[in-house]
């Protein structure tokens, strides 16, 4: 979540166009390669396979980049925000705001849970000793084996 909440959206799509830009030089070198003639066989061959992965590859990035956007816009709506005025870095950054909070608190509700056990505890050892055999009633006096007994 922290490390979502530090990209961009425009920064994934600029690296995107780098990444569609970079293809097309690919494809280009492969149209100039087939003026070489023969000598460049092994070359356009490797580079034809590489291109099937690789255009294989943007596709899927493109359409997880258009996955987040609409998962950003649905999360904005979800807080009841506009998404066209509520950018995907104010989305997750909210996100990660609420997250962070609701963990701290988590983590302050064990700790009072935990207080107010040992607390009941030794509330119920306080009846414990109340309720014991060995308390002193009222006119009674507790026997020991060094007092001596009076006559």
């Amino acid at each position: 979540m922290e490390a979502a909440s530090k990209r961009q959206l425009k920064t994934l799509a600029e690296e995107m166009q780098a990444v569609s830009k970079g293809i097309e030089k690919v494809e280009q070198e492969l149209t100039a390669s087939e003026n070489d003639g023969p000598v460049s066989d092994g070359f356009r061959k490797l580079l034809k396979g590489f291109l099937v992965d690789a255009e294989g590859d943007v596709k899927s990035l493109t359409y997880l980049y258009s996955e987040v956007g609409r998962n950003a816009d649905a999360l904005a709506l979800f807080f009841g925000e506009d998404p066209a005025r509520c950018p995907f870095e104010q989305v997750v950054s909210t996100l990660l705001n609420f997250v962070t909070m609701f963990r701290r608190a988590h983590e302050e509700n064990i700790k009072q849970a935990e207080l107010e056990r040992k607390k009941a505890e030794k509330e119920a050892e306080k009846e414990r000793m109340k309720l014991s055999p060995l308390r002193i009633d009222a006119g009674e006096e507790p026997s020991s084996p060094f007092r001596r007994k009076s006559k």
